[in-house]
C-alpha cells in the first residue's frame, strides 16, 4: 500500500471498470435522453429533433481567428474587424453555436443545473466544431476556477468538458496547468475593459507545470466565449510560460452584432 505506483494500478483502475459497467447497466435500464427536454431519443447525449431548431450552431463563414460567424461569405482568410484592431492572444478559437435560445438552456442546464452527466455528450459536440484544433494539439486543457467558485458549485465545468473531450480525443489532458489566485465577482455583466481589469493577476501559471507547458501546442476548454477577456488572460499566461501556442475551443459565445 506505501508504493503510489501500485496502488494506482490495482484500486483506482478496478474502480474506473466499476463504474463503466454501473453506467452501462443503468444506460440499458433507462432510455436515452435528450441533453434539453429529456425527450426519449437513440443514443445518451443526443438533442431530439424538435429541439435541434433551437440550437444555433456555428458553420462557415467564420472568422478563421476568433470564429465569429459571418452574416454573409466572405473572402477566405478575412478576420472579422474586432481581430484586426486587436488580435487576440490566441491562435484560434471555435465555439459549438452560439449562446443564445436552446444553446443558453443547454449550457445552464449543465453548469447551473448540476447536470454533469452532460458533458460526454457536450464534449462530443465540441470534437466536431473542433476537430482541427483537437487533431493539432498536445495537451488540453481548462480555464481554471477559484478554489472557493469550485467549492461552491462542486466542479469545474470546463474541468469535465476538457476530461470528456481528451477520453474522445485521445489527447492528455492537465487539470491544473492554470490556477486562479485571485477571487474575481461574476463577469456576466462586465464589458471587455472591465474584465480585463478585474481578471489582472488572476490566472497564474502552475509552478508544477512548467515543464508540461514549455514548447506545447494547448487546446484551452471553457463552456463559454464572451468578450475573450477570461480565454486572453489564459493565453497570456500560457503563452509567457513558454507554450508554442493556444487555440481556445468552447461549448457556446456570446455573438453580437459589430
Amino acid at each position: 500500500m506505501s508504493d503510489t505506483g501500485s496502488f494506482s494500478l490495482q484500486t483506482v483502475r478496478p474502480l474506473r471498470a466499476a463504474a463503466r459497467m454501473w453506467r452501462g447497466i443503468v444506460d440499458s435500464l433507462l432510455p436515452a435522453q435528450c441533453m434539453l427536454c429529456n425527450s426519449e431519443v437513440d443514443e445518451p447525449g443526443r438533442i431530439c429533433v424538435e429541439c435541434w431548431p433551437s440550437l444555433s450552431f456555428i458553420a462557415a463563414p467564420f472568422c478563421p481567428s476568433c470564429g465569429m460567424p459571418f452574416a454573409v461569405s466572405v473572402p477566405v482568410g478575412l478576420v472579422c474587424g474586432a481581430c484586426m484592431r486587436r488580435p487576440p492572444r490566441f491562435a484560434r478559437a471555435r465555439a459549438v453555436f452560439v449562446y443564445d435560445g436552446g444553446g443558453r438552456e443547454l449550457v445552464l442546464r449543465f453548469k447551473r443545473g448540476d447536470r454533469t452527466d452532460l458533458a460526454p455528450g457536450l464534449a462530443g459536440l465540441m470534437r466536431q466544431a473542433g476537430a482541427e484544433l483537437l487533431a493539432d494539439c498536445d495537451l488540453i486543457a481548462p480555464v481554471p476556477l477559484h478554489p472557493r467558485r469550485l467549492w461552491r458549485r462542486r466542479f469545474n465545468q470546463s474541468g469535465l468538458l476538457a476530461g470528456a473531450l481528451g477520453r474522445l480525443g485521445g489527447k492528455p489532458v492537465q487539470l491544473d496547468l492554470l490556477l486562479r489566485r485571485k477571487f474575481t465577482r461574476s463577469l456576466g455583466h462586465a464589458g471587455r475593459l472591465e474584465r480585463r481589469r478585474i481578471l489582472a493577476g488572476a490566472i497564474v501559471a502552475n509552478p508544477k507545470a512548467a515543464a508540461a507547458i514549455r514548447g506545447r501546442r494547448i487546446l484551452l476548454i471553457d463552456d463559454v466565449l464572451t468578450t475573450g477577456a477570461t480565454a486572453s488572460a489564459c493565453c497570456r499566461t500560457l503563452l509567457q510560460a513558454g507554450a508554442a501556442s493556444v487555440d481556445v475551443l468552447t461549448l457556446a459565445r456570446v455573438v453580437r452584432p459589430e
